[in-house]
């Protein structure tokens, strides 16, 4: 093989490496989107604030955050 061969051959798999890695991305990241957007409107709906867990990213919303209930009461008691 020439050397000219050898380099678009190894181009062209780098490249459809990267639009394969790219495309998966896209799909996870309007997953995570979606599940994010619908944990928030669900928490809110509850009257709370959807917050942060820590630093780090699961790729979960459901374990990345929490919603936190604002201005709720105790009921009952004495």
């Amino acid at each position: 093989m020439t050397r000219f061969t050898v380099s678009a051959t190894v181009l062209l798999l780098v490249g459809l490496t990267l639009a394969g890695c790219a495309t998966s991305g896209v799909e996870g990241h309007n997953r995570y989107t979606a599940e994010l957007d619908r944990l928030t409107a669900d928490c809110r709906a509850r009257g709370g604030v959807l917050t942060p867990n820590g630093n780090a990213t699961s790729g979960r919303p459901e374990i990345d955050y929490a919603c936190r209930i604002t201005g709720a009461t105790r009921l009952g008691g004495s």
